[in-house]
């Protein structure tokens, strides 16, 4: 099984906004941790969506 699979499959756009749901909705942290690491491995900056 591919890590990260479906994060991978998201647009960057929809990644960046699962992101910050993620953070909003205070989730588990282990999760948030993966979307940040996918946001992380495609050179998504979280300063560039304000966090």
């Amino acid at each position: 099984m591919k890590k990260n699979g479906a994060l991978r499959d998201l647009s960057d756009e929809l990644l960046m906004e699962t992101f910050v749901k993620a953070k909003d909705l205070n989730l588990a942290d282990d999760f948030v941790n993966l979307i940040a690491e996918e946001l992380d491995r495609r050179a998504i900056y979280r300063k560039k969506i304000h966090l």
